[in-house]
């Protein structure tokens, strides 16, 4: 049985027109069933004829992931914990902005990378997740913010469990989905992904010209970054920089590098300076995460003066810097920590 989901809309048009035999404005007719309005059932599809909706459960299968766990946060963010077809469990996030919401995907079943600060590193990797599972959360995600009259999902951020650009291939088929006017239709500014940064998929990524990558630095030195982020480390931080220097950039567009603060570790004022020597000649901008240490920390979390004062010196460097809010806290928003607790039980 073929995995209806995780067909491109080309492959589609070959399975409808070139196996099934049947007229090939049909398959823009199910890619609407299918993206559009996120039907999960054949019989659905009120505009194909019976026996064509026969035929298609013949041949394929509908796959949403199932919603195991929904944690609400004081704040509105949503986490959903969803079991896959095979039973592996992943985690989503839904985080609601100014009237509306940004999801956080994941892209693998845990992760590869064990980075020290980071739940779902230390649980180790699993698989990859297909495009059909990549997209299965968003299909969910949308699907419980509209049956729960919830602003609408606007945003995307592959910064979920995982390393996206370890999983490319499915990767960048998911995101030629996204793209699709007929189908999810989010355009290109407004999904964005996170990688620690692999040069020769950064590449092929940049290439593809369908979204806009987020780097996570997390330190201002070679050094630094071994100790907290062993693995990623593995390409120099020099290599990375450069490397992002040469990302195809549209008109008014910056790279983002993410840093998160951890107490006593890479939040120091020294820390700020050394991060403006490594990026102040950049055309960037930096996102600064306050480490959320839910309740089994692996870091302290840093001050709020303490964050506060970083901003303010990578300001006062003419660095563009945000803050980004903590949000979730008390559902365990942070990733791979709703799965591990679940697990524990």
């Amino acid at each position: 049985m073929i995995d209806i989901l995780d067909l491109e809309y080309d492959a589609l048009e070959s399975f409808v027109v070139g196996e099934m035999g049947i007229p090939r404005f049909r398959t823009a007719q199910i890619w609407q069933w299918l993206w559009q309005k996120g039907v999960d059932d054949f019989d659905l599809m009120t505009n194909l004829a019976k026996n064509l909706r026969e035929e298609l459960k013949s041949r394929a299968v509908i796959r949403h992931p199932q919603v195991d766990v929904v944690q609400t946060s004081r704040d509105g963010t949503v986490k959903l914990l969803l079991r896959l077809d095979d039973g592996a469990l992943v985690e989503t996030v839904l985080i609601p902005m100014d009237g509306y919401y940004t999801q956080c995907l994941s892209t693998q079943v845990g992760c590869a990378m064990g980075c020290t600060f980071c739940n779902t590193g230390l649980m180790g990797f699993e698989r990859n997740m297909t495009m059909s599972e990549i997209l299965g959360q968003v299909l969910a995600g949308r699907g419980y913010l509209l049956r729960n009259g919830f602003p609408p999902l606007k945003n995307l951020v592959f910064m979920g469990m995982g390393e996206p650009l370890l999983n490319l291939d499915n990767l960048i088929r998911s995101l030629k989905t996204l793209n699709n006017p007929d189908g999810l239709n989010f355009s290109r500014r407004r999904i964005t992904v996170s990688s620690v940064g692999f040069l020769s998929q950064l590449e092929i990524l940049g290439r593809e010209d369908l979204t806009l990558p987020a780097i996570s630095l997390h330190a201002p030195t070679q050094e630094l970054r071994a100790k907290i982020m062993p693995k990623a480390a593995g390409t120099h931080i020099d290599d990375l920089l450069a490397a992002m220097d040469r990302y195809p950039l549209r008109p008014r567009e910056r790279v983002t590098y993410e840093y998160l603060l951890l107490g006593g570790v890479n939040d120091s004022l020294e820390h700020a300076a050394q991060l403006v020597r490594l990026l102040g000649h950049r055309k960037c901008k930096v996102n600064l995460i306050a480490y959320n240490p839910g309740d089994r920390p692996l870091y302290d979390a840093p001050s709020e003066a303490t964050v506060l004062a970083f901003e303010k010196y990578l300001w006062k460097k003419k660095v563009t810097a945000t803050i980004r809010r903590s949000m979730g806290q008390d559902i365990k928003a942070a990733c791979g920590q709703l799965k591990a607790d679940q697990q524990k039980d």
